[in-house]
């Protein structure tokens, strides 16, 4: 296995993200119960569910399940996908079959940190950060100039994990085709797609825009069920394809059979999820806005463009390392400091913490993190 630094997030979830009071900083929605999810299958899913055989799987994930995730893009079919545990392994897998010794990537800061650590692990990386002072604008001229002959992945995400961001569809479709002139593939982690507070600003998914390209998604957090662990990459290159499943093999070789099929009643319901789910986030926004609006001398809140997390400015001159610290250990409140976005490839904004607008009543959570704020004054 590839040696690996500690994934800080992880590290730090381990410590508090089940101890502390308040979960603000989750970053996938309000997940439902399994007899929730049920109600959503037809005769059909339901009994293949109750009669399931807990056998193995097919390595490139079930044909149903795929067929059904390849309804979700216009270019694609069920062969274009394979299933992975969950997106962590999928993303794990795709950038160690895709770079090597004497290779190069480009890769979008502040990100996910498995992004850049994975990819740094297996070859030279060169960062193009978002520019926080143009909200968090994606400079296509630097990825072009960041590019050398060499150059295997440019690696993106949007909507943004930790900013929300989404940029501008003309700047995605620019970047796709940017990287089919120049041969490389596009990594595009499409993790957040569904929940974009303006519905017209929703990018087209890499994988319909380029033969090469990679999407990345999984049921984790636009329909907010990572329980099942199921995600996939879509991808029109078959002898790509069938890299990644060779790779598969060293890893979880198949999915878990019940998930699979979960996850094909979730994606046949997923106009209804999404739909839930982005009423929840727009019900939930203005709980956020108010708490904000009563501290505007501590923070610099804006809402994201997509997702369900945001990544505000702290304006404290104790700093935001020692006031998440502070607050999770005296009010219960858990945020997620700007040191777990840290970049060893680019410099990247230290008084951020982010923020999750997902889960269901917040307001005992916010009234709690008001309640601390105002003893402090």
């Amino acid at each position: 296995m590839t040696r690996l630094p500690d994934f800080r997030l992880e590290t730090y979830f381990s410590r508090w993200e089940f101890t502390a009071r308040y979960h603000l900083t989750a970053s996938d929605v309000q997940t439902m119960t399994l007899s929730e999810l049920l109600a959503h299958a037809d005769d059909k899913d339901r009994y293949a569910f109750e009669d399931l055989p807990l056998g193995y799987t097919e390595t490139f994930g079930d044909r149903a399940l795929r067929e059904v995730i390849a309804e979700t893009y216009e270019h694609a079919d069920a062969d274009d996908v394979i299933c992975f545990a969950g997106a962590e392994e999928a993303l794990y897998l795709a950038m160690n079959v895709l770079l090597g010794a004497g290779d190069h990537a480009v890769v979008v800061t502040p990100n996910y940190q498995a992004a850049e650590t994975v990819p740094l692990a297996l070859c030279e990386v060169t960062g193009v950060a978002l520019d926080p002072d143009r909200d968090w604008a994606l400079d296509l001229a630097a990825v072009a100039a960041a590019i050398r002959p060499n150059t295997r992945v440019v690696s993106v995400n949007f909507p943004n994990n930790p900013t929300g961001k989404v940029i501008d569809s003309a700047d995605f479709i620019a970047l796709a085709g940017l990287c089919d002139e120049r041969g490389i593939h596009l990594f595009s982690d499409e993790v957040y797609r569904g929940l974009e507070r303006d519905p017209a600003r929703t990018l087209p998914q890499a994988a319909d825009l380029s033969q090469a390209a990679l999407s990345l998604n999984v049921t984790s957090k636009s329909l907010g069920l990572p329980g099942l662990r199921i995600g996939w990459i879509t991808c029109r290159d078959s002898a790509l394809r069938s890299r990644l499943e060779r790779a598969k093999h060293y890893t979880t070789i198949c999915n878990s059979a019940p998930s699979e099929v979960l996850a094909r009643i979730a994606l046949k319901a997923r106009a209804t999820i999404l739909e839930r789910n982005r009423a929840l986030i727009a019900s939930n926004l203005q709980a956020f806005d108010e708490f904000f609006a009563e501290f505007p001398d501590d923070f610099a809140w804006q809402a994201p463009d997509g997702g369900c997390v945001a990544y505000p400015r702290y304006l404290g001159a104790d700093g935001v390392e020692e006031f998440c610290t502070r607050l999770v250990e005296e009010a219960g409140v858990l945020l997620l400091p700007a040191s777990i976005y840290r970049s060893e490839l680019t410099a990247t904004p230290a008084d951020r913490f982010r923020i999750g607008i997902g889960r269901s009543d917040p307001e005992e959570g916010l009234a709690a993190f008001a309640q601390w704020m105002r003893a402090r004054r």
